[in-house]
This record gives C-alpha cells, sequence and structure tokens, in this order.
C-alpha cells in the first residue's frame, strides 16, 4: 500500500505533461485560435505550487505523524514477546474486523472481496437503465455497506 501515492504521483505529472503539451478540449468541439498557449507561461506556477505541496507535505512528514499515530503505537517494543494488543490502521479497521468475525480465513477473505466488489458495482453507475435495475436489485444493500464498515470500524 506504501507505493500507491507514488503511482498516483506519476499519474498526475504525466496528465499535467499533456495538459501542457496539448491543451485542455472543449466538449462542445469548439475550436479557436485565441488560445493562450499553457505550457510556457504557467511552468513556473506550476513549479511554485509544487514546491509549496511539497513543503507541506515534508513539515507533516517530518514533525507531524506523532499526533495521528494510534497511541499503542508508542509503546515500548519488547523484542522477546509478541503484542498482545495489534491496532491496524484506521482505514484498514472494516478489513480487519471482517476478517476478525468470521473464524474460517478463507470465508472471511472472501466476505472482505464481495464488499470491495459491492462498491465497485456500485461506483460503476453510469446510465439510466443500470442505476435502475441496481437501485432495484441492490436497493437496502447500497447503504447498508458502508453502514456496516463503519460499524465494525469501532
Amino acid at each position: 500500500h506504501f507505493i500507491f501515492p507514488f503511482i498516483a504521483l506519476c499519474i498526475v505529472f504525466i496528465h499535467i505533461f499533456f495538459l501542457h503539451l496539448q491543451g485542455s478540449t472543449n466538449p462542445l468541439g469548439y475550436d479557436t485560435a485565441l488560445k493562450i498557449p499553457f505550457y510556457p507561461n504557467l511552468l513556473s506556477l506550476d513549479i511554485k505550487g509544487f514546491n509549496n505541496v511539497l513543503v507541506l507535505f515534508l513539515a507533516q512528514s517530518l514533525f507531524g505523524i506523532l499526533p495521528l499515530s494510534h497511541p499503542d503505537n508508542a509503546i515500548t517494543v519488547d523484542r522477546y514477546a509478541t503484542p498482545l494488543h495489534i491496532v491496524p490502521e484506521w482505514y484498514f479497521l472494516p478489513f480487519y474486523a471482517m476478517l476478525k468475525t468470521i473464524p474460517n480465513k478463507t470465508a472471511g477473505l472472501l466476505v472482505m472481496l464481495a464488499s470491495l466488489q459491492i462498491l465497485f458495482l456500485l461506483a460503476e453507475q453510469r446510465n439510466l437503465t443500470t442505476l435502475i435495475q441496481l437501485k432495484f436489485a441492490f436497493g437496502v444493500r447500497e447503504y447498508s455497506v458502508p453502514m456496516i464498515w463503519f460499524i465494525c470500524s469501532f
């Protein structure tokens, strides 16, 4: 999970590169020659904005990470004993709860994957007929999955 921010950063750089190279398009199809080229004029502003975000990110990383951490992570480590209570990060708590409540590991994994599949299925509602079909098929469950995640995270 630590590679995802670097992948997202690469995607952002590729997006900015192509936006500067070609420019954005108009959804109406209206093309005009009155455009100001984006690349030479606003490159310095992009670099300044990137530097500002980088400074804020480094300040948070170097000085502000401990207030966001769980208190159990500040306990002194005993290398010869297994910790009694392992606390996952907050964004893993729903998955951790699903795995802990179901005694069979394979069934817990299948429930976790099914919950992710339902969320991805609900995110892929593109047109009205699909929306109506999914509302009919998943009616109450559409709101129950986030509620179950919220309840399981405590």
